[in-house]
């Protein structure tokens, strides 16, 4: 089975489902590969036992890390990637992350591309996503040439009380900037209901702006855009040369098939686009497709996380919690001159969540009364690209995670600096867990851009060094990706890189 195409999008995430939605209006004939389907609608979108012990929505592959130990990963293929679980808080790098910083365990590296080249795209991205927030509370927040679409969803009592102490203290808590279906003004047209499922639950309402509901949805209401789902791609082919790929090949329902393209886009995440990459060796290309620099799966980059529940003798009763950050601390501590990092309200934790943060010999009803009482946020400082963080697979075909943290010095300061002011605010017991390798949410830098080809996978406009009609548009370009969530930087790039095809 032969088709043929003016472009394939492989992947339906932040960057792929973006990019197909800028160029749905084109008429080009588009065809959209994702090897999941549309997560279900289900009352257990809402269910966090469904959630968190049975990981229902989550793959079930098995991947190894550095020591060759089996993990799963928390990963989800499905139409909208991991956005249809994320958190939704999503923002800007700050304008200094785009240069070189000097941090505690070495230097985040400059980018080729300036903040300010950027920055109308992230303008259309905060659009196109619905971003709910208000410029000048971040003391950080980069220039930004218009206020943010939707005005912020207020802190409920308990948050607002937080939020006053921490004034009181000196610092500067802002609204966090959410990706949400809802307008404060205009109550009949706000899908939004503020559930305490939002975090990282789907939704069943389709009110988070994911890729899937924000751009693929309506990119598919253009007769030239099609969607295969359940179809797993395999591998990309080119010609006799090696300089441009002609066809790619996948797998649906045990049946192998094969499409043709002028242009190929490969968006699967940070992780899996390497792997096709390195899968899709050839003769020409005998250390995986678009590697002659090596560098294909290197320079990956997490983010250092770490949840926090901060327990306190007064019951919190906030229902919809994630609605405050705290960027006091990004680039240096009270007593450290390098960067720490970012805190945010997550989603209110329920005892099933916290189960996982706990010995197992913690009664439910212990889970019961912290879940009561508890705030509970999410600490992230940078990592820093190191070549020898890397993706592989080996001679089995097994994705090989080799990744050893680093910087964890200022993200434990963080952690001890939070924790110093929250005892303030009369908190008096603290659960700290850093997050595993299995919690790959923030993944970037396995296929850098960068204008020297024998040091980035891809040039500047996210086309391969090697392939002159390949393109990588998810995570996988960052250099450095600061400390703040990269979804909305990859939405951003995917529209800077739509442009560029308009331009072709």
């Amino acid at each position: 089975m032969t088709q043929h195409y003016d472009l394939i999008i492989i992947g339906t995430g932040a960057g792929g489902g973006t990019l197909a939605y800028a160029l749905a209006a084109t008429g080009k004939r588009i065809l959209i590969l994702e090897r999941g389907g549309y997560l279900p609608r289900e009352k257990d979108n809402w269910n966090p036992e469904a959630i968190f012990q049975d990981h229902k929505y989550q793959t079930q592959e098995q991947w190894l890390d550095r020591d060759n130990q089996v993990f799963s990963p928390e990963a989800f293929y499905n139409v909208g990637g991991n956005t249809k679980v994320y958190g939704a808080a999503l923002q800007r790098m700050r304008e200094e992350d785009f240069g070189e910083l000097q941090h505690y365990d070495g230097v985040s590296p400059a980018w080729e591309i300036s903040y300010s080249e950027f920055e109308p795209y992230y303008l259309r991205a905060e659009s196109l996503y619905k971003i709910h927030g208000i410029r000048g509370e971040d003391p950080t927040e980069p220039p930004a040439s218009a206020e943010y679409p939707f005005k912020p969803l207020h802190h409920e009592p308990r948050i607002q009380q937080i939020t006053d102490g921490l004034e009181n203290l000196g610092l500067h808590p802002f609204h966090l900037t959410l990706a949400l279906n809802r307008d404060e003004d205009y109550p009949a047209q706000r899908p939004c209901i503020r559930c305490d499922t939002c975090d990282p639950y789907p939704c069943l309402v389709n009110a988070k702006c994911d890729a899937q509901v924000t751009c693929v949805d309506p990119a598919l209401q253009h007769r030239n855009v099609e969607l295969l789902i359940n179809t797993r791609v395999t591998k990309l082919i080119t010609d006799a040369s090696g300089t441009r790929v002609t066809a790619v090949e996948a797998e649906k329902e045990g049946e192998i098939i094969k499409f043709t393209a002028d242009t190929f886009v490969v968006s699967c995440g940070a992780i899996n686009s390497a792997v096709l990459l390195l899968k899709s060796k050839s003769d020409r290309h005998p250390n995986g497709l678009a590697n002659s620099s090596g560098m294909v799966g290197r320079n990956l980059m997490l983010h250092n996380h770490s949840a926090l529940i901060a327990v306190a003798d007064q019951p919190n009763d906030t229902i919809f919690q994630k609605t405050l950050g705290v960027n006091d601390f990004y680039f240096q501590g009270p007593n450290q001159n390098y960067p720490l990092g970012q805190i945010q309200l997550t989603g209110k934790a329920k005892w099933n969540r916290l189960k996982a943060f706990m010995p197992d010999s913690v009664p439910q009803s212990s889970l019961e009364y912290i879940a009561k009482h508890s705030v509970d946020w999410w600490l992230t400082t940078e990592d820093l690209p190191r070549w020898e963080n890397c993706v592989t697979v080996n001679s089995e075909g097994k994705i090989k995670v080799d990744y050893q943290a680093n910087n964890l010095k200022p993200h434990q300061d963080l952690i001890d600096i939070w924790t110093n002011y929250l005892r303030k605010l009369d908190f008096f017991l603290f659960f700290a867990k850093k997050m595993p390798i299995e919690v790959g949410w923030h993944q970037a830098g396995t296929c850098r851009f960068g204008s020297d080809p024998t040091k980035n996978v891809l040039d500047l406009n996210c086309r391969t060094h090697d392939v002159e009609n390949l393109y990588v548009v998810d995570g996988s370009f960052f250099p450095a990706m600061g400390a703040v969530n990269p979804t909305l930087t990859i939405i951003a790039n995917a529209l800077r890189v739509a442009d560029h095809f308009k331009n072709q």
